[in-house]
């Protein structure tokens, strides 16, 4: 009999545990993706933007500023977020290269135009920073509520 109640104890508390993990996920159907309460389905954008190493200018603050406002805002209006950190990569030459870095954030609707807006934005960075590359990130579809 202890050992019944014992078990039940436990089997109580892993289901109290448990249950959180299981509430409302999103379900994946023929027409896509079905989200639950106040969300609503949506892709993930990261694009990081080095700010240039010794051999060039670096971006500043107010470049980046008026980067954003012309290039990244009027595509993606609906809000972005942006974190400044420490960046390093391996160049042709095999040097490493450390650089200041800005890591772009944006959770978007999809719609047939976005990845030509994307690829707008990263070829302008390119050619007003003369940077090689601007990494791009993309993440299918999530369930994302405000």
């Amino acid at each position: 009999m202890r050992t019944a109640v014992i078990t039940g104890a436990i089997m109580l508390a892993a289901g109290l545990l448990i249950a959180p993990c299981l509430r409302a996920p999103p379900v994946l159907t023929g027409a896509g993706l079905t989200c639950r309460n106040a969300a609503k389905p949506m892709a993930r954008l990261e694009l990081v933007f080095g700010s240039g190493h010794e051999s060039l200018t670096p971006a500043s603050e107010d470049d980046w500023a008026a980067f954003v406002a012309t290039e990244i805002t009027p595509r993606f209006p609906d809000g972005l977020t942006v974190l400044t950190g420490y960046g390093q990569w391996r160049d042709s030459a095999g040097a490493l290269v450390k650089e200041t870095s800005r890591l772009l954030l944006i959770w978007y609707a999809p719609a047939a135009d976005a990845d030509t807006r994307i690829e707008a934005i990263r070829a302008a960075y390119k050619a007003r920073f003369g940077q090689d590359s601007v990494l791009r990130a993309d993440e299918p579809l999530a369930c994302v509520a405000f």
